[in-house]
C-alpha cells in the first residue's frame, strides 16, 4: 500500500529511501517496546519506577528512589533528611539503575518528608565526588545562599493535593494561540504566580477571543533569563512562580474557561549547566546527551540528547506522558526542531524547498524517530492534543499523521510571514510594498499540512529587536499615545495603528489554519522584555505586561485591543480558519489593494499610503448581496469612519469581473481594511442556550426559573428586559447582537466568567451555549468537553467560539434598539 504521503506529494519518491529510514526506523522501536516493555505507554512512565516512589519492601511502607547514572561508581542520597551526609547510598540495579529503599519512620511519616530538599553524590569514573540534582526530580528550589537548585520531594498529604474538576475542552478547529510566560504576565515589576495568571491573564485571555494559551518557562531552568529555553529540570515545574498544586489550579481555571493549556516544550536541548541540570549527570558528557562535538549546540551552548540511547528515550518520552497524565496540558509547542532535524542544527543554512536541503547526509535520522515516537504516544495517550513543531525549514511530510508516513505534528509555525513584515518595515518604503510577495509569502505552504500564522511572537519582543508596534511607531509609542493632550493623532501613529490593525487582519485572514500572538502585543505593548540581569540592576521594570495600558481610556493602546478583539469574535463567528476554500482574487501592485475570498467571506485590503478609491470594483465567487461586518477605520479603533455606510447597507452583486464570475464594487480608503459577508448568513437572530456545565457549577439542575436580563436603548435610555428560558433556550428573533445579564431563581447574578462587567456579550446572529465557568460558544453544545477528569478520552468534536467582546457599542449597521 503506497503511504499517503506519496500520494499527496508523489515527488516525495524521489527522496524515499531516507524517508524510508525513519519509518522504518520507528517501526523498530515501536516493535522493540511492545516486546520489552508491553508497549510505547507503558514505556513512557518512568517516573512511575524513577525519583521518589511509594512501594512495600519485605512488607515494610517506604518509598524506593531510583536514578540512572551508567558510568557512577558509588551514588549516594544526600539531604536535609540526613544533614547531607553519605549516609544513603544507592544500590546498583544493571543497566545504569541505581535504587535505595527508604522505610517509613516508626510513626508512619516518609523517612524523606514532603518539601525535603536533597540531591545525589555520585563518585564519577575518575574517582570525583560530585553533586546533582536528580534527573528525575518533580520540584526544584533554589538554595538562596549558594544560588545553586536542589532537588525537592513533593509529596503533599491527600488533602492538600489539587483535584481537577473540569474536563479538557474540545480541541478548538479554528486554534487561536495567547503565548504568555505566567512570570512577565504581572502588570507589576515583579515574578507573577500561577494564582495571578489565572485570577487576572486567564479571563482576559477568554475576553480577547482566544481558545488556547501556550505557556512558556513550565519547565525548571536555573536562568530565568533565558525565557525557559535552558531547561534544568524536566519534571519540575517553575518554582519562581509557585508550588505544582498551583500550576494544576491555573490549568483546571483555564479548562472551566473553554481555554485549551499548550506548553512550551523544550526537547531540542538541555543546559549545559552541569550543577543545576542533566548535563555530565553521571560525571561524563555522554550520559543523557551525546559526547563530544556531537553532543554541544555551538550556538546556543546547549547540549543534545542522545534521543535513541534507551534509557534517554525513556526520560524524554515519559517527560511527554507526564506534563499530559499529571498536569493535563493539553498540548505541546516543540521548540526548536530545527536543530534537530539536521546534523548542522541548520546553522548556516538556508532553505528554499529544494528537496536536496531536507535530505541527504545532513539529515538526523535519530531525531527524526524520536519526533515520530513522541507524536505518537501524544496522541496514544491523549486523541485530542494538539502538538506544534517550531521548524524554519519547512520539512515536508512534517505535519502529516505519523500512520501517513509523516512526523505526525499537527501544525508549524508559519515562521517566514513575521520575518517577511520586519524586513518591509524595516527596509523598504510603505509604497514599495510588492502585493504578490506578500500574498504569496502569506499562502506559500505545503498541501494538506496545517500551518500557525502569525506577525510576532515572544521572538520580537526582546530587547535587542523590535515589535511591528515598535517599527510603526518607535519612539512615538511613549509621546504620541495620550488622546488627552494630542486629540489628534500624529502621522507617525496614524499610519502605525492603522497598518498594525491590517497586518494582523491580513494574518489572520490568510496566512494559515491557525494564529497566534504573543501577550501584550495585540495593544501595540511598548515595552520591550528585559529579564532581572546585572547590566538592568536585576530589574522586573521591562518584564512585564502593562495591561492598564490598554484599558486605560486616554491613551490609544486601547483602539489596538479594541480592534483586535472584534477581529477575533468576527473569526470565531465565521470561522474562516476551518475553511479550506481560500482564493486571492486580487494582488493589485499599482493600487496596492489585496483581496481575497476564504469560507463566505470577502476580504478586501488597501495599502496604499495616501490613495483611496471609490467604486473599487473586486470579483467574487458568489452571487448574492453581501455586508460588511468588520473594518479597521471605525473610530472605536481609532479609524476616521469613511466605511460606515457599508455596515448598513447591502453591497449589490455585480456581472463577472478578472475571472470571477460575479462582483462588488467598494470604497476603499487609504489604509483601511474590511470584511463582507453574505447577507443570508446575518439572517435568523440568536439563541442563547445554557449547557449542564455552566448550571452545575451554580449549583442548578435545569435552566428553569433563570432569567436573562437584556439590555436595551428606548430614547437614549439603557433599560432591561427580563427574559425566561422555555426548553432551556431563550430567543432572540431579530436580534443582531445582544448584552446580558443571567440572574438565578434566587436573584443572584450568575457571572460571565471572562467578563469585566458580569455581562455576556454576542456581536453576530447565530446559536450560543454557556458554558463552564461562564463563557460562550458559538453553535449549539453538541457534547461540552473531551473526557472525564480521570482521564477517559473521547473524540474530537467540531465548535466554535465567540468572544464576549467589552465593549459597549453594539456592532455597526446592527443598532441595539432594532429588538
Amino acid at each position: 500500500m503506497v503511504l499517503k504521503i506519496f500520494e499527496l506529494d508523489p515527488s516525495l519518491e524521489s527522496v524515499s529511501g531516507q524517508i524510508f529510514d525513519r519509518i522504518n526506523g520507528y517501526k523498530w522501536w515501536k516493535e522493540e517496546l511492545e516486546k520489552k516493555e508491553g508497549g510505547i505507554e507503558q514505556f513512557a512512565e518512568g517516573y512511575k519506577m524513577f525519583g521518589f516512589n511509594r512501594g512495600e519492601k519485605d512488607n515494610v511502607k517506604g518509598a524506593f528512589f531510583r536514578e540512572w547514572l551508567p558510568n557512577a561508581k558509588q551514588v549516594f542520597l544526600i539531604g536535609e533528611f540526613n544533614k547531607w551526609e553519605n549516609t544513603t547510598a544507592l544500590t546498583s540495579e544493571g543497566f545504569g539503575r541505581w535504587v535505595v529503599f527508604l522505610p517509613d519512620e516508626e510513626d508512619g511519616t516518609p523517612m524523606v518528608p514532603h518539601k525535603c530538599q536533597l540531591k545525589v553524590r555520585v563518585e564519577t569514573p575518575d574517582g570525583q565526588m560530585i553533586e546533582r540534582v536528580p534527573a528525575w526530580t518533580k520540584l526544584a528550589w533554589q538554595d538562596h545562599t549558594t544560588n545553586l537548585f536542589n532537588g525537592v520531594n513533593w509529596e503533599p498529604l491527600k488533602e492538600d493535593q489539587y483535584t481537577f474538576v473540569h474536563k479538557r475542552p474540545l480541541n478548538p478547529d479554528n486554534l487561536k494561540i495567547y503565548e504568555a510566560h505566567v512570570g512577565m504576565a504581572s502588570v507589576e515589576a515583579k515574578v507573577a504566580t500561577y494564582a495571578d495568571f489565572a485570577r487576572d491573564v486567564l479571563p482576559r485571555i477568554k475576553r480577547l477571543g482566544y481558545n488556547a494559551v501556550q505557556l512558556m518557562a513550565v519547565a525548571e531552568h536555573a536562568h530565568y533569563g533565558c525565557f525557559g529555553y535552558h531547561v534544568t529540570s524536566f519534571f519540575a515545574p517553575s518554582s519562581r512562580q509557585g508550588t505544582p498544586e498551583e500550576l494544576k489550579m491555573m490549568i483546571d481555571t483555564a479548562h472551566s474557561l473553554g481555554i485549551v493549556v499548550l506548553m512550551d516544550l523544550v526537547h531540542a536541548h538541555a543546559s549545559s549547566n552541569a550543577l543545576d541540570g542533566l548535563a555530565q549527570q553521571d560525571g561524563t558528557d555522554h550520559c543523557y546527551t551525546h559526547g563530544g562535538p556531537k553532543g554541544h549546540h555551538t550556538e546556543w551552548d546547549s547540549k543534545i540528547f542522545h534521543y535513541t540511547k534507551y534509557e534517554v528515550l525513556r526520560f524524554l518520552l515519559s517527560n511527554v506522558k507526564w506534563w499530559l497524565e499529571e498536569y493535563k496540558f493539553d498540548g505541546f509547542r516543540f521548540d526548536g526542531i530545527t536543530s534537530m532535524l539536521y546534523q548542522s542544527h541548520g546553522i548556516g543554512k538556508g532553505y528554499t524547498g529544494g528537496y536536496h536541503e531536507y535530505f541527504g547526509a545532513d539529515a538526523e535520522i535519530e531525531s527524526h524517530i524520536y519526533l515520530m515516537l513522541a507524536n505518537d504516544l501524544i496522541h496514544s495517550v491523549l486523541p485530542s492534543a494538539i502538538t506544534i513543531g517550531e521548524d524554519v525549514s519547512g520539512m515536508p511530510t512534517l505535519c502529516r499523521p505519523v500512520e501517513d508516513g509523516g512526523f505526525g505534528f499537527d501544525y508549524r509555525l508559519a515562521m517566514a510571514i513575521p520575518d517577511m513584515f520586519i524586513k518591509l518595515l524595516k527596509e523598504g518604503t510603505d509604497d514599495a510594498w510588492d502585493m504578490g510577495h506578500i500574498t504569496h509569502t502569506l499562502t506559500n505552504r505545503r498541501y494538506k499540512e496545517k500551518v500557525i500564522a502569525y506577525c510576532e511572537s515572544h521572538d520580537q519582543a526582546i530587547v535587542g529587536d523590535k515589535t511591528l508596534a515598535f517599527w510603526l511607531m518607535d519612539a512615538e509609542m511613549y509621546t504620541g499615545m495620550s488622546i488627552k493632550t494630542q486629540p489628534q493623532a500624529s502621522l507617525v501613529v496614524d499610519r502605525g495603528l492603522s497598518l498594525h490593525k491590517m497586518i494582523r487582519l491580513l494574518v489572520l485572514g490568510l496566512g494559515g489554519e491557525a494564529y497566534l500572538t504573543f501577550m501584550g502585543n495585540e495593544f501595540g505593548h511598548p515595552e520591550w522584555i528585559d529579564f532581572p540581569r546585572p547590566e538592568n540592576g536585576w530589574s522586573h521594570d521591562k518584564c512585564r505586561r502593562r495591561w492598564d495600558l490598554a484599558e486605560d481610556v486616554h491613551l490609544r493602546y486601547q483602539f489596538f485591543q479594541a480592534f483586535d478583539e472584534l477581529m477575533q469574535a468576527c473569526e470565531n463567528r465565521f470561522n474562516w480558519l476551518t475553511s479550506e476554500e481560500q482564493y486571492v482574487c486580487l494582488k493589485d501592485n499599482k493600487d496596492k489593494v489585496i483581496a481575497f475570498e476564504r469560507g463566505g467571506l470577502l476580504f478586501a485590503f488597501n495599502f496604499h499610503p495616501c490613495q483611496s478609491y471609490s467604486d473599487y470594483q473586486i470579483g467574487v465567487g458568489w452571487d448574492e448581496p453581501m455586508r460588511c461586518v468588520l473594518d479597521s477605520d471605525e473610530s472605536r479603533f481609532g479609524g476616521q469612519n469613511r466605511l460606515e455606510h457599508g455596515h448598513a447597507s447591502v453591497f449589490p452583486v455585480l456581472g463577472g469581473f478578472k475571472e470571477r464570475p460575479h462582483s462588488v464594487k467598494l470604497y476603499l480608503p487609504a489604509r483601511t481594511a474590511q470584511v463582507l459577508v453574505k447577507e443570508s448568513v446575518l439572517q435568523g437572530g440568536i439563541r442563547i442556550l445554557l449547557a449542564e456545565s455552566f448550571l452545575a457549577g451554580h449549583g442548578l439542575t435545569s435552566a428553569d426559573g433563570v432569567v436573562l436580563q437584556l439590555e436595551t436603548v428606548k430614547d437614549g435610555k439603557k433599560e432591561v428586559a427580563p427574559m425566561k428560558f422555555e426548553g432551556g433556550c431563550v430567543e432572540l428573533a431579530q436580534a443582531s447582537n445582544a448584552t446580558f445579564a443571567l440572574v438565578d431563581p434566587s436573584g443572584d447574578i450568575l457571572n460571565c466568567g471572562a467578563s469585566k462587567d458580569e455581562l455576556f456579550r454576542v456581536y453576530f446572529p447565530g446559536d450560543y451555549t454557556i458554558l463552564g465557568k461562564g463563557y460562550l460558544e458559538n453553535a449549539p453544545a453538541k457534547d461540552e468537553a473531551i473526557g472525564a477528569v480521570e482521564g477517559q478520552h473521547r473524540g474530537t468534536l467540531t465548535w466554535w467560539q465567540v468572544s464576549h467582546f467589552p465593549l459597549q457599542a453594539a456592532m455597526p449597521g446592527f443598532p441595539i434598539e432594532s429588538y
